[in-house]
């Protein structure tokens, strides 16, 4: 599960003011809960009383904008060193919880999950934040498989006509570029689209956004974040797809989405790119589910390029080592920047 890495456990806007919730990474659950200042502090999720869920309790004030998570059973409530207060005293507890160490970054909550930093924290998206309008979460959402077969789906760019048929029409995958940069990578190609009918499209208005050819540009950031790229008449699209190990044979993914309009409409239709988003997560979440795990590769496909780039970072991490998987097309695009513009 890549100890080491750094994993991006909530964006604040997933998280409301002094309400409880539970995150799972390297097979330990921890709660999570933002305070009235917005603060983010996460502890053990198990109560060091009986065992109780501490993410099914409540929160309660602790001076000014501060509060502590309570414990669902007896009541008892632990602030963000893990202290508590007896019944029948009026004096706090040395800790009684470990604190999980996050860093918090604008609206990005990262933690290593209590392993020791091998790879610093990919500074794109605080480069999007600061370029692009937030538009929401979606997603979020466990997935019963280990973190290396998710990201090989990820990065397999044959697939998107067998997985992503279905409401995109994807005909085809026209293969382009990969730029290699270590731990990080650009791939660039175009998905042309069997057309919906006027009539299907009048009833679900939403399919209107459909571009006749997907151009894909994904922006990847070993191991955790995979960036798409979209542009439209209306405005720009950055989709953001985030991963953490929550435990050897699950893996929570979702999706943060950005945007900059070109258009007012862009900005109503949020809601709809989101909800293109989720259909992506839930087709790759069904298919995940539909593989057996152990059956061996005895066929390998053109532009296998992004999972070999996967293969060779998962097995050196935390180096990069040989080689590079560059490739060029003849209708090969310009090399991205490292952060967008």
């Amino acid at each position: 599960m890549l100890p080491g890495a750094p994993w991006l456990a909530a964006h604040k806007s997933m998280l409301t003011t002094n309400q409880p919730r539970k995150i799972s990474l390297y097979g330990n659950d921890y709660v999570l809960w933002k305070d009235g200042a917005g603060e983010v502090h996460a502890l053990p999720n198990a109560c060091p009383h009986m065992g109780a869920m501490l993410s099914e309790g409540w929160c309660e004030a602790a001076g000014d904008s501060n509060s502590r998570v309570v414990c669902p059973f007896h009541a008892l409530g632990f602030d963000s060193r893990g202290c508590t207060v007896l019944p029948g005293s009026d004096r706090q507890t040395l800790p009684q919880l470990e604190p999980l160490e996050l860093i918090v970054q604008g609206d990005f909550v990262w933690s290593y999950g209590g392993y020791e930093p091998k790879v610093p924290i990919p500074g794109v998206l605080g480069a999007i934040a600061a370029d692009y309008t937030f538009i929401g979460h979606t997603a979020d959402c466990t997935v019963a498989t280990d973190l290396l077969t998710m990201l090989l789906n990820m990065h397999d760019y044959n697939h998107q006509n067998g997985t992503h048929r279905d409401l995109f029409r994807i005909a085809e995958v026209q293969f382009h570029q990969f730029v290699d940069r270590g731990h990080e990578s650009h791939a660039y190609y175009a998905m042309p689209t069997a057309p919906y009918a006027l009539g299907e499209k009048l009833r679900r208005p939403d399919l209107f956004l459909l571009p006749g050819t997907i151009e894909a540009h994904l922006e990847n950031h070993f191991p955790s974040l995979v960036i798409f790229h979209g542009e439209s008449p209306l405005g720009k699209l950055v989709q953001c797809h985030l991963f953490v190990p929550e435990a050897e044979n699950r893996t929570r993914t979702y999706i943060l989405l950005f945007g900059l309009a070109k258009h007012p409409a862009f900005n109503l239709l949020g809601r709809s790119y989101l909800n293109f988003g989720k259909v992506v997560v839930d087709q790759d979440a069904d298919i995940l589910g539909k593989i057996y795990p152990n059956s061996p590769q005895k066929i390998k496909l053109n532009n296998e390029v992004g999972m070999d780039w996967v293969k060779r970072n998962f097995a050196s991490f935390p180096a990069v080592v040989e080689p590079n998987f560059s490739k060029d097309s003849a209708t090969a695009p310009a090399p991205a920047p490292s952060s967008p513009r």
